[in-house]
């Protein structure tokens, strides 16, 4: 289903004291970015589980701007590589049918990625690939709602680059649990030139945090879903 879309109006907040405004100016954005994720998490975790393990209803769907993906964002490849993200394994071959290194070649593939940093600033991507840097404007250009094998579904967001960057990619899709207007605490990202064949694409998907959390609270975070 490819549903194109216009940015929706963002929801404001009218009862702001000047105090607590220039509170927020003075802390400027890496508090931002905390409070951000801080209400962002606990959504995550308050949130209809149902929805999160892909079972929902069409009319639940609603577009999304790249407001929700703002903010500075780190591979959470390098951290399974290097077996930050060990205990992470163990803990779904308790849960799974499978067994922790099973689960670690499995998101081997899933992960895997050269770029290793995504920062998201209004219409604005800009990926890393170590010093090298690509830089485009995306719009957006719908969503797809995708049926998996199992029977579940999943949303993916798509925006189509506008201008910038050669090395940019035409369309970037992002998934992240969520199927509405919600602040994103981690996403997997599909980035292409092919829009069609990019959403064929289920074995490999770049997962990306806040580039502000060590591998430590990454882990954490994990073990929290």
């Amino acid at each position: 289903m490819l549903t194109i879309i216009s940015r929706p109006a963002r929801a404001i907040a009218l009862a702001c004291t000047a105090l607590l405004a220039g509170s927020l100016v003075a802390a400027g954005p890496a508090w931002a970015r905390s409070t951000r994720h801080d209400h962002a998490h606990g959504h995550a975790h308050g949130a209809n589980s149902e929805i999160y393990n892909g079972y929902f209803k069409d009319d639940q769907v609603k577009p999304r701007t790249l407001e929700d993906w703002e903010g500075e964002w780190q591979s959470v490849y390098p951290y399974l590589l290097d077996g930050t993200l060990d205990s992470v394994m163990a803990d779904k071959a308790k849960h799974g049918g499978k067994s922790a290194s099973e689960y670690r070649a499995y998101y081997e593939s899933g992960y895997k990625t050269d770029v290793d940093k995504i920062v998201i600033a209004g219409s604005s991507v800009t990926f890393f690939r170590g010093k090298q840097s690509a830089k485009a404007s995306y719009v957006t250009d719908g969503y797809e709602v995708l049926t998996y094998p199992k029977g579940n579904r999943g949303v993916r967001f798509v925006f189509r680059k506008a201008d910038g960057d050669e090395a940019a990619p035409q369309f970037i899709q992002f998934s992240d649990h969520n199927i509405a207007p919600e602040i994103a605490d981690h996403y997997h990202l599909y980035w292409g030139n092919d829009r069609a064949a990019l959403l064929k694409e289920l074995t490999n998907w770049p997962t990306y945090y806040p580039a502000d959390l060590t591998g430590k609270q990454i882990v954490k975070e994990m073990l929290a879903h």
